[in-house]
């Protein structure tokens, strides 16, 4: 099969383009990179407006003086502009509702052009999108990615994430479910919004290459090695303030013990090079599953303090503690499971083996790419 992937925010699409790869599959995927990140494409979308702080500034002035955005216009353009080398592919997948990053209008215009030059047309999803943000934002879950918005006020931090909620977005939501083959979850936190649906086609486990990422087992000497990563973009969104609150107490209680290592902003190829000797990592507090840079690192054998709610135990049969340390945004509970390992580090090794069977079990990425194929197929 031909298959176009549009979009890559966290390296799911490559995973899933290699193990498609392997079955003798076409893969093309197009896409910006996402910015500092700088993941692998192959048709990639740059704006260049981004790029010079002159043009951003221009861009600033327009948006508050006439709410136009051209980095938006431009990014409609750019995808415009390589629709000729995006022709007959069996399979069309996108990697959330607004791949374009455009005005929905514009959006909707792109996706009619392309789904009437392509055959079959798949939604990802696996962050923001409407029914995820809506589910959310009425309090379905005891907490979510939007519990630091409803219990502070953070318009300004949230504007993007709430915009999902907005008219127009919600008519870019509505067509793409209209016209798509179907849609597929990422994991829990996208598969309970939408149980019942019937666009829903079932969850598809995020694909880990665990032929790419070595599995080193930990050892301990003297000192526990934890690593914090921070996107600044959204930390609060993933409970990062939480954690930092947690790791200064430990830092402070344990100093002969523990080391722990904080890094903001860094490329994708860096930050995964930089955490692989730390035997802990600190990932997410608001989420019920793991996202993907909490997968490599399990991959890895690491410890990950992530997403592993009940929901995710009992889909997966697991039991607590056993493959990932379930995050919960409470500084006193993090701070209790993180002594617990300190003070039991055999703990830490026998989490640590477990986690990577665990991802070579539900996310080997053939049998991943293998469950995209049937559904696709299917569907």
């Amino acid at each position: 099969m031909k298959i176009l992937l549009i979009g890559e925010y966290s390296r799911l699409h490559n995973s899933l383009k290699e193990g498609l790869i392997k079955f003798g599959h076409e893969v093309t995927i197009v896409g910006s990179g996402d910015g500092f990140k700088d993941y692998p494409v192959d048709i990639k979308i740059n704006s260049k407006i981004s790029k010079y702080s002159s043009l951003r500034f221009i861009s600033k002035v327009l948006i508050r003086t006439l709410r136009i955005n051209i980095i938006k216009l431009e990014n409609y353009y750019n995808f415009n502009s390589i629709l000729p080398q995006l022709k007959n592919y069996d399979v069309v997948q996108l990697i959330n509702e607004s791949v374009l990053k455009s005005y929905s209008n514009l959006e909707i215009r792109f996706l009619k052009k392309l789904t009437k030059q392509n055959h079959k047309l798949f939604l990802l999803s696996c962050g923001t999108d409407y029914l995820s943000v809506k589910y959310a934002n009425d309090k379905k879950l005891k907490y979510s990615n939007l519990t630091p918005y409803h219990e502070n006020d953070l318009k300004k931090e949230y504007k993007f994430v709430m915009q999902r909620l907005s008219p127009s977005h919600y008519k870019l939501h509505s067509f793409i479910f209209n016209i798509t083959n179907g849609v597929i979850a990422s994991d829990i936190d996208y598969h309970m919004p939408l149980l019942n649906h019937p666009k829903y086609l079932n969850i598809i486990p995020n694909a880990i290459n665990t032929d790419n990422i070595t599995y080193s087992p930990l050892l301990i000497k003297d000192t526990i090695h934890i690593f914090h990563g921070i996107n600044s973009s959204n930390t609060i969104k993933k409970g990062g303030d939480i954690f930092e609150k947690a790791l200064k107490i430990i830092a402070n209680k344990y100093q002969d013990k523990v080391s722990i290592k904080t890094t903001y902003d860094i490329p994708y190829n860096e930050y995964i090079k930089i955490y692989n000797d730390a035997h802990i990592l600190m990932d997410q507090v608001y989420s019920y599953d793991q996202g993907y840079n909490a997968l490599e690192a399990m991959a890895k054998g690491k410890v990950v303090f992530t997403g592993a709610e009940q929901e995710w135990l009992d889909y997966y049969s697991l039991k607590e503690d056993t493959i990932a340390i379930n995050a919960l945004p409470n500084v006193d509970y993090l701070v209790e499971k993180l002594e617990w390992l300190i003070l039991n580090p055999e703990k830490i090794i026998e989490i640590s083996k477990n986690a990577r069977a665990f991802i070579e079990k539900e996310h080997h990425y053939k049998n991943i790419a293998e469950q995209y194929l049937k559904t696709w197929k299917d569907a």
